[in-house]
């Protein structure tokens, strides 16, 4: 009665419903209903819109209630809220803040000509100048043993002469931006939005309700690349403040993301994991943020999709006829390999965690591919590998002479980069020069081991044997990485490795189109589906 439906259609059903859901949550946030009539008892109207003289005062204490005293570091009198301004200012550290402590910053907006103190119609925030971090390790030279500069080691050692570079220290947040809301927006006491509510301060004037100013620090701004670390001999360290004008609906977004960031933080986020996130939304246009969102949801579903097929491609794999095994060989390994620089290099986990899931996957592949049964006996694994027939070893002999080939190419190019990088530049340790040298012959060269593949299908003049949905599936997705290259920070050779497999994915189309799918021809599945029917593919000398 009922037609069974698909795993794969009841995804996208999901799918779809998640995107429209997402689409009304931020309709949500981004519109809020104003009071028509202004003079309903239960509007609440602003405090700016009767164009009162106003100061912008900032202050530094040790505590955010100021117990311990204040230092005035900016005044700004006849403050305009439609004007945007930038000021640097060089800030004076207390001892304390000097010796792993803490600093805050105190905005008041408040009637010009009052003091900030004593006036009942000010408002003001509180944010932090000063977060901890882990300080990044010197790197030497392996070869001279000659470390970085002075300055720079002068930079990166740790307060009190400590060596433990493992221990976080305070940095120097050195921006701080300000916004306010500008337009004259009337709330309806009924309707009033929950996120703005901690912001809303409001008075009795006569008969009507007014609210103050609304004053948002904007503390998505604070990116990991403008911090400094504070050393014991520091002094005073620069402050740039910044101030702009901010629409209702981007405040309400920018306060819902600030929340998701802090609860990241909550749930075990660095502050560099989360300054990738900051990022995003920061350094991209609203609009441009917007097709983001839509191009990561699609992301998602065919890197969930792909994920499927593939596992499910490899699961039924009986037969490595017309796949070249040394390929998934070194996709693994290469997996691997940028896992454990994407690790070494502290990449966010947003980029670090899908690498280590991919390098666990292709391991597998990689024991479906050469047949590989492990025994335990007790703790010592016995490792039984199967033996392949005519076919596969056919495949095995076009796979062996192209890597043939390619070695005399890359296996020289690559050791002389390792050679070069080791005597010109410096690393952390060993380790990590082991692993940029490999990484770094991974991104550059990398992508013409897929090359054998490309040979096996010609010699064969056939494609069938690939698992074509999860290679369409990752096809999209390789050229949505293009976009999230310049969005998401990470390694300038991990940006440039997206841009490389766009061409291997265009030849592997153009085989496709070239070598049109064979029924008499095993499919992925090792099963035919025509067997009097002869080939039908276009023949080519070899």
């Amino acid at each position: 009665m009922f037609q069974k439906t698909s795993f794969t259609t009841l995804i996208v059903g999901v799918f779809v419903v998640y995107v429209l859901h997402t689409c009304w949550v931020m309709y949500g946030i981004v519109y809020t209903k104003p009071c028509e009539n202004p003079k309903f008892e239960n509007c609440i109207n602003p405090y700016l819109a009767g164009k009162p003289r106003l100061q912008l005062s900032i202050y530094t204490a040790l505590r955010p209630n100021a117990d311990g005293g204040h230092t005035l570091i900016l005044e700004e009198e006849d403050f305009d809220v439609e004007t945007k301004f930038e000021r640097t200012v060089n800030v004076s550290l207390p001892k304390k803040t000097c010796k792993n402590g803490t600093l805050y910053a105190m905005v008041f907006l408040h009637q010009a000509g009052m003091s900030p103190w004593q006036d009942p119609r000010q408002v003001h925030l509180v944010t932090q100048l000063t977060t901890y971090m882990i300080p990044k390790p010197p790197e030497v030279s392996l070869i001279s043993g000659e470390e970085a500069t002075q300055a720079e080691q002068l930079k990166r050692k740790p307060k009190g002469g400590d060596p433990a570079v493992d221990r976080p220290v305070s940095h120097w947040r050195s921006r701080l931006t300000l916004n306010v809301v500008s337009e004259d927006f009337i709330f309806d006491r009924d309707f009033l939005p929950s996120d703005v509510h901690r912001y809303l301060r409001v008075f009795q004037n006569g008969k009507k309700r007014v609210y103050l100013p609304l004053l948002f620090v904007d503390e998505l701004s604070h990116r990991v690349k403008d911090l400094m670390e504070i050393n014991s001999t520091s002094t005073e360290l620069p402050l740039t403040i910044s101030y702009d004008t901010i629409s209702l609906g981007k405040l309400r977004f920018w306060i819902h993301m600030q929340d998701a960031v802090y609860s990241l933080q909550q749930y075990g986020f660095t502050e560099k994991d989360a300054d990738e996130i900051k990022g995003i939304f920061v350094e991209t246009n609203l609009y441009f943020l917007a097709l983001t969102f839509f191009v990561a949801a699609f992301h998602l579903l065919f890197d969930f999709l792909a994920f499927k097929h593939d596992i499910s491609f490899w699961k039924q794999k009986k037969s490595m006829v017309g796949m070249s095994s040394k390929a998934v060989l070194w996709r693994c390994f290469s997996t691997i390999v940028i896992f454990m620089y994407l690790f070494d290099e502290q990449t966010s986990l947003l980029v670090l965690i899908p690498a280590g899931v991919g390098s666990m996957i292709e391991v597998w592949k990689v024991k479906k591919a050469f047949k590989i049964q492990v025994i335990w006996k007790g703790v010592k694994p016995t490792f039984i590998f199967g033996k392949s027939d005519e076919s596969e070893r056919r495949t095995v002999e076009y796979d062996t002479l192209a890597m043939k080939y390619l070695s005399y190419l890359l296996y020289p190019m690559c050791i002389g980069g390792a050679v070069y990088a080791l005597v010109f530049l410096r690393y952390k340790s060993w380790f990590s020069w082991i692993i940029n040298s490999l990484v770094n012959g991974v991104y550059a060269f990398g992508f013409l081991f897929m090359l054998p593949q490309l040979f096996v299908n010609y010699k064969f003049k056939s494609v069938a044997h690939l698992p074509w949905k999860a290679f369409m599936y990752k096809a999209f997705n390789t050229f949505i990485d293009d976009i999230f290259a310049f969005i998401i920070t990470m390694p300038t050779s991990h940006r440039l490795a997206c841009f490389r497999d766009d061409v291997v994915f265009l030849v592997y189309l153009y085989q496709r189109w070239l070598y049109p799918v064979d029924k008499t021809r095993m499919n992925e599945y090792g099963l035919s589906y025509n067997e009097e029917e002869k080939p039908n593919g276009k023949a080519h000398k070899d």
